[in-house]
């Protein structure tokens, strides 16, 4: 069967998967609505039954499945290889082998992608649509946005201000923050200021990353939710940013320890956690893609988050800090200019660019310490780009640009 002829197939997988609903498994496919990740529900659901489609010999799938996989390298034709993943127990097992994570392959697939590190060469180029009227922020995957709208929603985030402080609470998803619900990823918090930020995350990072004195928070009560759900807020990063009052010191200043990266990351052969599959919830014969009563498709959490780290590395390391390149002034501008790479178009308070910090003694090359890891700039009114690169993943380096939003009095 020519290749085409498959990619068409899983195309229509839709109606094909649908009539699996006769054996209890009832799908959902690439939400045209949110345009977000597809992924399973939380809860009971019958164990998943075999069908035509598992009898495929093992050769021939792997086969199909690798040629679509190369085929299929942008969204949101890519919702292809989500498609193979929801035929049947053996496609997802071969769908997952053969997907590499986006340091590997550069390429977003499934949900944990975005926890994890992006690529060492090439920068993952997002951008950042902020809705002024609710308060949200949502990342999308691409250069810029799309004329017809079908963006790629990657994450989004919800501006919620309290007394003392401002939560950003972030979803998989554009209508549910609730934190009780398998769609919350994690969330940012503020000091009264603006100045100190706190990025939480649902999962537990690896502890043989995480400083001693990283904390847990309680999100909510555990018999308010399924057992199977998380019940607390791990700091993988925190975030300082200057005291400049009138802006006597120049633009601002940020200071960011993401206490879940070891600093070793960033030298030669140097290894950040990458966790396979979000924390536990759902149990192994669940399908991988459901629907929840007509609700937008939620996140996977089928195993608990796991590190390629050695197993030898030393309980307590040194965590990875990053903080502001330096800008210079422009005589003819008379302002302060980086050098986005036409990446960023309009001149803002926001915009900056963050690169390693590390000590002398750790031996790292120029080229590394120069090399920049999170940009986030202007383009437009409510627009705004966020390209990202290795150690850092997609979550981190939204809920980062995040602070960025939060005003600062004492900063400006």
């Amino acid at each position: 069967m020519p290749l085409k002829s498959i990619v068409r197939e899983l195309k229509e997988m839709k109606d094909g998967i649908g009539g699996i609903s006769r054996r209890g498994i009832e799908v959902k496919h690439w939400s045209s609505r949110t345009r977000s990740f597809i992924a399973p529900d939380v809860g009971p659901s019958e164990p998943m039954q075999e069908g035509q489609w598992a009898n495929l010999p093992p050769e021939l799938l792997l086969d199909i499945i690798r040629r679509v996989e190369e085929s299929e390298a942008s969204w949101p034709a890519r919702a292809v290889i989500i498609f193979c993943a929801s035929v049947c127990r053996s496609w997802r097992d071969i769908t997952k082998e053969i997907v590499k994570t986006p340091e590997e392959c550069g390429r977003l697939t499934f949900p944990i992608s975005l926890k994890q590190p992006g690529p060492r060469d090439a920068p993952i180029q997002c951008f950042i649509k902020r809705d002024r009227a609710t308060a949200t922020y949502r990342l999308y995957f691409g250069l810029t946005p799309s004329e017809d709208e079908n963006d790629k929603l990657l994450l989004t985030a919800k501006k919620i201000r309290r007394a003392t402080s401002t939560d950003f609470v972030i979803s998989l998803v554009a209508d549910d923050f609730s934190r009780a619900s398998n769609t919350y990823v994690g969330k940012l918090r503020s000091n009264f200021l603006g100045t100190k930020f706190t990025i939480y995350c649902s999962q537990p990072p690896n502890d043989a990353a995480v400083q001693p004195n990283t904390r847990q928070s309680r999100r909510f009560h555990a018999k308010q939710v399924s057992p199977r759900l998380p019940a607390y807020n791990y700091v993988v990063a925190s975030i300082s940013y200057e005291l400049n009052v009138l802006r006597t010191r120049g633009p601002r200043r940020m200071n960011c320890v993401v206490h879940s990266v070891p600093v070793t990351a960033i030298q030669e052969g140097g290894m950040a956690p990458t966790p396979t599959s979000f924390s536990q919830c759902v149990e192994d014969h669940s399908p991988f893609i459901t629907n929840l009563k007509g609700k937008e498709p939620v996140a996977d959490f089928s195993s608990h988050s796991l590190s390629n780290l050695p197993a030898t590395k030393p309980q307590h390391v040194e965590a990875l800090v990053l903080k502001n390149k330096a800008p210079r002034w422009h005589e003819q501008l008379q302002c302060w200019c980086l050098n986005f790479k036409g990446r960023v178009t309009v001149a803002s308070v926001k915009n900056f660019q963050l690169v390693a910090s590390v000590e002398p003694s750790l031996n790292v090359p120029a080229s590394e310490q120069e090399k920049v890891i999170l940009q986030f700039g202007k383009i437009g009114k409510d627009i705004f780009t966020m390209d990202y690169r290795y150690p850092i993943s997609a979550f981190q380096a939204f809920a980062i640009c995040l602070s960025s939003f939060d005003t600062k009095p004492a900063c400006e």
